[in-house]
């Protein structure tokens, strides 16, 4: 069977990635992400994302890595505001909720918030007896594949600044976002405009693992303590350093998610030229829209994700992950023009 287009974790780890894990086996390691694999690691991100100053920590999974953030940045009180989409509010079970913040939602255009939601947000909560905005979450790229132009984030900074809120960039996706041919963001701007962001290696060849880079001096203040108290604490945690020295050794990171994004493009356009109707997403997620029985074989056959029910048609989600083939990407695109009749 072809590979899956489920999701871009399916699979283990790129061979680089288990190779390094392999080459530290011998060693050992100082536990609790304290290890020179760590240190070397977070070096080489805040340089990458030209953050000198910022204090990185390495967590598990994307859940955590927002839970952890929100607890950390927020008091009792306090609020952070999303788009309707966004992944704290839809696919986290209510984690932030659970931790005792509420999600302040707002409908946003293409996936991403706009700046005028925002201030809409604040100003609707005007006294002490609502609760308090005071951060914005966004993803890059989004849960639909979009991504924030450098106008954009530098629009949602100023909005933020205005209102006395932190913006935290949840980077499960970043490196499609940030090596796709849409994308005019260089990786130092997040360092500039973020007081947090994650820089996600589950979604990009790692085996697990998020990188949690914090600007904000404000957010840094005992927060080992607060990743301990939401069993968020790897012992092993040099095995998240490992990783990351490995993918931002040599740019290896970015490498990954380019390949993807090319190969997304490939099938991107193969589905264009058999006349489908797509998504706006210029990522490694597509988005396409197909007569429903069509769409569920297409979910039987290659894992794909139902998006939304239109009747007689159905959006479905591909999506690419490291380890997919150009080999994978013609068969795909060979079986849906079969479907369809067009071949």
């Amino acid at each position: 069977m072809p590979i899956s287009f489920k999701n871009d974790y399916g699979q283990l780890a790129h061979p680089r990635i288990l190779e390094a894990l392999a080459k530290a086996n011998p060693e050992t390691h100082i536990p609790y992400g304290l290890d020179k694999h760590s240190e070397q690691a977070a070096a080489y991100i805040k340089e990458t994302f030209g953050a000198p100053d910022a204090e990185v920590v390495f967590l598990a999974g994307g859940t955590q890595t927002n839970m952890v953030t929100i607890a950390t940045a927020l008091r009792p009180h306090e609020a952070v505001i999303a788009v309707a989409s966004g992944h704290i509010n839809v696919h986290e079970t209510g984690a932030v909720e659970a931790s005792g913040h509420k999600i302040l939602c707002a409908q946003g255009k293409d996936g991403k918030i706009l700046p005028e939601e925002i201030e809409a947000i604040v100003k609707a909560h005007g006294d002490e007896h609502m609760v308090k905005p005071r951060m914005v979450y966004i993803s890059d790229s989004t849960e639909i594949g979009t991504i924030y132009s450098k106008a954009e984030l530098l629009a949602l900074r100023q909005v933020c600044d205005d209102f006395g809120l932190l913006l935290f960039i949840d980077g499960a996706r970043l490196g499609s976002a940030l090596t796709c041919d849409a994308n005019d963001v260089e990786p130092s701007l997040l360092g500039q405009v973020a007081d947090a962001f994650y820089v996600g290696g589950t979604k990009n060849g790692l085996l697990i693992g998020e990188a949690l880079v914090l600007v904000n001096p404000t957010l840094r203040k005992d927060i080992r303590y607060i990743i301990k108290n939401k069993g968020a604490m790897l012992a092993k945690g040099y095995l998240l350093g490992i990783e990351f020295e490995e993918a931002f050794r040599d740019g290896f990171y970015f490498d990954l998610a380019r390949q993807t994004n090319a190969l997304a493009a490939k099938l991107r356009n193969g589905l264009a030229s058999l006349g489908l109707s797509l998504g706006s997403s210029p990522t490694n997620q597509i988005f396409v829209t197909l007569p429903k029985p069509i769409a569920l074989s297409l979910i039987d056959e290659f894992g794909c994700e139902k998006w939304e029910d239109k009747g007689s048609q159905m959006t479905i989600r591909f999506v690419v992950s490291f380890a997919c083939t150009e080999e994978n990407i013609v068969f795909a695109l060979d079986r849906i023009a079969t479907l369809l009749g067009k071949k």
